[in-house]
């Protein structure tokens, strides 16, 4: 369990905080390209790091990111007039270019040179693979953009954004647990066939575990028997600040990231990237194109768009509707009976259904929750030594740290597992196209 001290330094994510201080210090992923499709367009509510924040993309097609108030009086810039390279407020028509310079200020005298003395407050933006990055830190030169890797694979990964209502931590916890998966996923009525992971999930379901710290973060090996003389190996990681990658899929072969970016300390936008041609699911989404309402590639069924702060990338299944919980499905069909988003909409349920923000002092952890634990100290850690000896976490200035891949594999029951992985869990190589087992379905 965490003190309330600790807890509240993990969650609190707004200018000034550690953690926040922390995560001002990477790229964040900041909105799709197609939510800013065209030049001149009209602007677009964003919020990050409990920051309000204005998007828009100019003539020439660069996308700017401004605070929300003009800083003449404060108006509301949402309602500017995009046009020719710069946002220009309705209020008295100052306007701003995407490094947040004053370029016109007509309702002042031309000759007092007032405006090259008011600047808005603005964070640099670059586009990689459909995805607006942003860095929202006070370094004169951002770091590298992390390499990661079906973001960097032009036409062949998706993209799919989900809102999550409850805190950053609490959401990223539920891909770095893998014991859930037994349960909280479970499906009835199907014999998985012998020899696949499916198999051997079902047949145990409490794992061991193996967690280290590494120079990304955190990794696990969960292992439980296979064969007489193998054990089957679901390996993960947890990447500064907030990026995960799931135990599911061949491990060596898919390519999947996912990021749990905070919006607030009360809502998380969850990202997923992949390179879907990598990865064997059944039943699983796969990616977005952005349309508002209906539904997106995939089992989530997304709710009609809205113009407020939270308004995009919300779920029509939520706590206000059980999540369509269907009670009768529960005792036949799946161990939750919440079925019509799979094992996303599953985790969603569980991890907004402990609240905003959960009370750690209250918890009872055990062994299975050791990747949690592990994970938690290592982003305490990171941020009270930026705030006290203004140490840099790991990940910042190192780009390559990210090129790993992660998921299951079939391993002598006498091999040391990181030793035996070390080629399969690096990134940005060709992966075999043989797996020596059919991977386990799901996320988490």
């Amino acid at each position: 369990m965490l003190s309330p001290e600790d807890n509240d330094l993990l969650c609190r994510v707004g200018a000034g905080t550690p953690m926040g201080d922390l995560m001002r210090l990477y790229w964040l992923p900041a909105l799709l390209s197609e939510e800013v499709p065209v030049a001149d367009g009209a602007p677009v509510r964003v919020r990050l790091l409990g920051e309000d924040l204005i998007a828009f993309r100019v003539t020439s097609g660069r996308v700017g990111l401004v605070r929300n108030t003009c800083p003449h009086r404060g108006a509301s810039l949402f309602y500017g007039r995009n046009e020719e390279e710069g946002l220009r407020c309705v209020y008295h028509g100052w306007k701003f270019d995407c490094s947040g310079a004053c370029v016109d200020m007509p309702s002042e005298p031309a000759e007092t040179a007032f405006k090259d003395k008011v600047r808005a407050v603005t964070y640099p933006c670059v586009e990689r693979g459909g995805v607006v990055w942003t860095y929202m830190g006070s370094a004169a030169s951002p770091p590298p953009l992390p390499d990661i890797e079906p973001n960097m694979m032009p036409g062949e990964s998706q993209v799919q954004k989900i809102m999550r209502e409850c805190n950053w931590m609490q959401a990223l916890e539920g891909d770095i647990d893998t014991s859930h998966f037994g349960f909280l996923h479970r499906t009835f009525g199907r014999q998985p066939s012998q020899g696949t992971f499916d198999y051997y999930m079902e047949k145990e379901r409490t794992p061991r575990y193996k967690v280290v710290d590494t120079e990304f973060g955190t990794s696990y090996g969960a292992y439980r028997p296979a064969e007489e003389d193998t054990y089957y190996w679901r390996i993960a990681h947890f990447l500064f600040p907030f990026f995960t990658m799931i135990p599911t899929g061949v491990l060596g072969v898919q390519i999947v990231v996912r990021a749990w970016v905070p919006l607030d300390d009360e809502h998380t936008m969850f990202w997923s990237f992949m390179a879907p041609q990598t990865r064997t699911l059944e039943g699983a989404f796969v990616g977005a194109n952005g349309q508002a309402g209906g539904t997106r590639p995939g089992m989530v069924e997304y709710a009609e768009d809205t113009q407020d702060w939270l308004g995009r990338f919300r779920l029509i299944a939520n706590a206000g509707n059980d999540y369509q919980i269907d009670r009768e499905s529960q005792k036949t069909r799946s161990f939750t009976g919440i079925d019509n988003g799979g094992a996303f909409l599953q985790d969603q349920a569980v991890t907004e259904s402990m609240g905003a923000i959960f009370d750690r002092s209250g918890e009872h952890l055990g062994s299975s929750d050791e990747m949690v634990i592990r994970t938690r100290h290592r982003l305490i850690n990171a941020a009270r030594a930026l705030r006290d000896n203004r140490e840099i976490p790991p990940g910042v200035e190192e780009a390559a740290l990210y090129r790993q891949r992660s998921g299951g594999i079939i391993l002598p029951r006498d091999a040391d597992w990181l030793e035996a992985t070390r080629e399969q869990r690096k990134g940005f190589v060709k992966a075999k196209a043989e797996a020596e087992a059919v991977p386990a379905t799901g996320g988490g």
